[in-house]
């Protein structure tokens, strides 16, 4: 007599890491048709394992168990079924004008552990997961191209209160990516319609594009670098105009330059020493070497948390034919 097979659990199907976007710029023109967009997320990459027996269990990049820090997303395990699959997809936090806002993201992140704040938190800032690829349904579709997988995904009508499947455009990449600009989103994410999913490798198939802004920056402090770079910066601490024409921290910066600008930007630094910190108010920095607020710089950046300061943020030049005083208009009050 034949044995019944064993039921299959979240711990039972394939462990599979997620495959990751190259950064890059957009495919030609002439071979645009042959690409897919998506909307670049700024949230946490989750793996979701969902056994169709109603249960759900989510795992990070690293591998990670997260599920106890979303408990709002455990009914999606009852919203597939019955057909056993691992989804692709991100968490991520919206602010009030339903763009994703890793900062408030980070309150709910860590709290795997902590079930009683994360339900707490969960009440305050809901999550929302956004399911872009299914590598495995019933079976492993990882050989399977792009597109083929795309159809799969949608066939499963997975829209919920706290869970969605954004639609993905064909062609159409310059557009894709101005209407993300235009919105204030981060990018666009370009994917090979005839690519196989890769699991774990940073693979070209997929490339990732991020909408980054510039502004002008007031240079008021640095960090000395370490080993090789003793005596020289390792981060610029800089700062914006704002209100009443105090000088507020934005953040540091540490990268976007070569040797020679390094050695010419330690050059002036030394030239501006102060004792006086130049923000208001001061920023604790441990190590922190202050400077006269007179050299001006342009960095670009990917967006600002909630307190103002610059995300992602790099050396574009140096701007000696700008003054402080004309470096910037005034930046709004921000809270912390």
């Amino acid at each position: 007599m034949r044995s019944r097979p064993s039921a299959v659990t979240a711990a039972s199907l394939p462990l599979i890491a997620p495959m990751l976007a190259t950064p890059g710029r957009l495919p030609p023109a002439a071979q645009d048709a042959r690409w897919a967009y998506e909307t670049k997320q700024d949230g946490q990459r989750a793996m979701v394992y969902l056994p169709g027996d109603g249960s759900v269990r989510l795992r990070a990049r690293s591998g990670e168990d997260i599920t106890g820090a979303y408990p709002e997303l455990r009914p999606l395990g009852a919203a597939l079924g019955a057909t056993p699959a691992v989804l692709d997809g991100e968490v991520l936090a919206l602010d009030e004008r339903g763009r994703a806002d890793f900062q408030l993201l980070q309150s709910r992140m860590g709290l795997a552990h902590a079930p009683a704040r994360a339900a707490r938190r969960a009440v305050e800032v809901p999550v929302h997961l956004v399911l872009f690829d299914v590598p495995y349904l019933g079976e492993s579709l990882v050989r399977q191209p792009y597109v083929q997988r795309r159809t799969r995904l949608e066939e499963l009508e997975l829209a919920g209160p706290y869970w969605s499947v954004p639609g993905a455009v064909t062609g159409h990449g310059a557009e894709a990516l101005a209407a993300t600009r235009e919105h204030g989103l981060e990018g666009v994410v370009c994917k090979r319609l005839d690519s196989v999913y890769e699991p774990g490798v940073r693979s070209r198939a997929w490339i990732k594009i991020r909408n980054m802004r510039t502004e002008d920056v007031i240079v008021g402090g640095w960090l000395p670098g370490k080993g090789r770079l003793t005596g020289l910066p390792g981060a610029l601490l800089v700062g914006q105009r704002a209100a009443g024409g105090r000088l507020r921290y934005v953040g540091g910066v540490g990268t976007g330059w070569s040797e020679a600008e390094r050695t010419e930007l330690a050059r002036l630094l030394a030239a501006a020493a102060s004792s006086r910190c130049p923000f208001d108010p001061v920023p604790r920095i441990a190590g922190a070497r202050w400077v006269l607020p007179r050299l001006v710089g342009e960095v670009s950046y990917s967006t600002r948390t909630r307190g103002g300061l610059l995300r992602q943020p790099s050396w574009l030049r140096l701007r000696p034919d700008l003054t402080p005083e004309e470096s910037a208009a005034d930046l709004p009050e921000t809270s912390a």
